[in-house]
């Protein structure tokens, strides 16, 4: 399914009121094992303010493979990485970076270890909550993850709050299902591109998602196939799943 004219979504900007229209990329990039270059021109080509990736790359040289992927995209590395097990924070420089935190799960005997990578970031007069998560293959470790993604996200304190990432968990799953009764799925809310994120060619799925907090405004969500500069060709290349982009509209910070 695919609602919407792709090159509709609105771009970044700062508003009359103080409100900030935020572009958040989550992509799943799997440890950069295949064209890095078709990538970087794929997150260019989406011009996010954040990127929350999934499967960076954790062993050795983890921080350099970061850093190239963060340059060639145009962005800066905030957070995670091995850190955090996977997850990874990028941004634009028109994010201001208040503080991070990376946050290993507790692990299952013999499932891969998981955590979350946040950030709270500042556009403006705005204040961004930012959580990057690849949830477990297993039903009651994933949701349990869920809850803890929830609690983290109310821990960090900030109005208002995103998380995004690899589920491994569809709509009709209990943890999707956990996430989307306590936050705006963004699809859901105001769908734009295409809906699924499994690789082309593969069975329709939508195992990706960008959450958002109550306070945010959706203004469209969804794989941006067709996007000016972004190719089929490069989305086949860059790695096994399909991004996820949004263009959300993030309150100013009340001042007292």
């Amino acid at each position: 399914m695919e609602r919407g004219d792709v090159e509709n979504l609105p771009a970044s900007a700062t508003e009359h009121d103080g409100s900030v229209v935020v572009r958040v990329l989550s992509y799943n990039i799997r440890s950069m094992r295949d064209d890095v270059a078709a990538l970087a021109r794929v997150i260019r080509a989406c011009r996010p303010d954040v990127v929350c990736v999934q499967e960076a790359p954790r062993f050795f040289g983890w921080r350099k493979a970061a850093a190239d992927l963060a340059r060639t995209s145009g962005l800066v590395y905030v957070a995670g990485g091995a850190t955090a097990s996977g997850p990874l924070i990028l941004a634009s420089l028109r994010a201001h970076v208040e503080r991070t935190e990376d946050v290993l799960l507790p692990r299952t005997p013999g499932l891969h270890q998981r955590g979350f990578s946040t950030a709270v970031l500042r556009f403006g007069r705005a204040r961004l909550g930012v959580l990057s998560c690849h949830l477990s293959i297993n039903d009651q470790e994933r949701y349990e993850q869920g809850r803890l993604l929830l609690d983290r996200l109310s821990a960090m304190d900030v109005p208002h709050a995103v998380a995004a990432g690899d589920l491994n968990d569809r709509p009709d799953g209990r943890t999707f299902g956990l996430l989307a009764h306590a936050l705006q799925d963004c699809w859901a809310t105001k769908p734009w591109g295409r809906e699924h994120t499994t690789r082309l060619g593969d069975p329709l799925q939508r195992i990706d998602a960008v959450f958002a907090t109550e306070g945010v405004q959706v203004l469209g969500c969804g794989v941006p196939m067709g996007l000016s500069g972004i190719s089929e060709r490069d989305l086949r290349a860059a790695t096994d799943h399909l991004p996820v982009l949004a263009a959300l509209r993030v309150p100013p910070r009340l001042v007292l």
